[in-house]
């Protein structure tokens, strides 16, 4: 039904028009109390086989959403309402801008596929600190990303990530560092293991050392060279740091520039997520994210070594319901494998 509904519908529209719509609808939900509580019971995975525990926080499931859709932490409680074992809000930069100009956001329908130059458009982090601060209806686990801002030169751009972090590091369940965008000029320069050790040293001493000791986690860029993984992952490890997020949009396609997602990026995403877990093995949580469509994507992941997954593209072409279903159709895989709890299946690629 979701899926007349979006040909014959939605796909007339500006994408971005559509997104900042949902946004803002899914914003009036959470305002809501009762009929977010209403869906929470209804869609929000409730099975206690498919908890997991990852970095010292508990997910009531694997799945979650990843960052890009709920920019300025508007919605994560209807999100979460509608499935999502966590939500990622973000990116998220310390001073407010506009993003690129508009168009920037591009359907790929026949891929399954998006194609985005955002270029970090948000409220900046004073205005997520507010609307984190508010008091939660639901139990949900929120992510905050948080990026570069464009005006900020390279070499400021330590304290432009330690300015977000210290807004938002005490409010965050965990805190991820951005330098995967495509988006922003020179933002991927910042995966350079001699640029990035001094960012994640300086973001990690302000996650590390609120109260609750905030986890921190990088995201990489599915364009890195392996070696250039290798080395990431190493770093992660010297440093201490919680997990790491493979893999962002690409830049490698044809068409529009920007970032793509969806289904092209699945295999990449993948390959990226098993040479982590052979580098890494155990000692740092893996988060998987690029191409997720289906349980079946979900599952593969566990079994390659994430212990979340995300979804995002996945979302807009399979409707509101698609976290909800997923969730189902894992609890069913696994106890027709056998299995009492997904952390068995997470334990097989050990």
């Amino acid at each position: 039904m979701y899926r007349l509904f979006f040909t014959l519908v939605l796909r007339r529209f500006d994408a971005e028009s559509v997104h900042h719509a949902t946004v803002r609808a899914l914003a009036v939900l959470s305002a809501l109390p009762f009929a977010k509580r209403l869906l929470h019971r209804w869609l929000a995975p409730h099975d206690p086989a498919l908890r997991v525990s990852a970095f010292g926080v508990h997910f009531p499931g694997p799945f979650g959403l990843a960052a890009g859709f709920d920019k300025d932490a508007a919605c994560a409680e209807a999100i979460s309402a509608l499935g999502f074992g966590h939500v990622e809000v973000g990116t998220i930069t310390a001073h407010a801008q506009p993003g690129n100009p508009r168009p920037r956001l591009f359907r790929r329908v026949g891929q399954a596929a998006i194609v985005n130059r955002m270029g970090f458009n948000n409220h900046g982090a004073a205005a997520a600190e507010r609307r984190l601060r508010r008091t939660r209806g639901l139990p949900v686990v929120v992510g905050v990303n948080i990026g570069k801002t464009k005006v900020v030169p390279e070499s400021d751009a330590a304290a432009d990530y330690v300015a977000s972090a210290r807004r938002l590091a005490p409010l965050a369940d965990y805190l991820v560092v951005n330098v995967s965008s495509p988006n922003t000029p020179g933002l991927r320069n910042l995966q350079a293991v001699e640029l990035l050790r001094p960012l994640l040293s300086a973001v990690k001493e302000v996650a590390h050392g609120t109260p609750r000791r905030t986890p921190l986690l990088v995201k990489i860029a599915p364009d890195l060279a392996d070696e250039d993984v290798d080395a990431v992952a190493d770093l992660a490890l010297e440093l201490g740091l919680d997990g790491i997020i493979a893999t962002n949009t690409t830049i490698r396609h044809d068409g529009e520039q920007g970032g793509l997602s969806g289904r092209p990026l699945k295999a990449r995403s993948l390959a990226v997520l098993r040479r982590l877990r052979a580098r890494v093995g155990d000692r740092l949580t893996l988060v998987s994210v690029g191409g997720v469509e289906d349980v079946d994507d979900v599952w593969e992941r566990l079994l390659a070594g994430a212990t979340l997954v995300q979804g995002y593209t996945g979302w807009i072409y399979n409707g509101p319901f698609w976290p909800s279903r997923i969730n189902r159709q894992l609890s069913r895989r696994l106890r027709r494998h056998g299995m009492k709890s997904i952390t068995e299946a997470i334990a097989r690629s050990a």
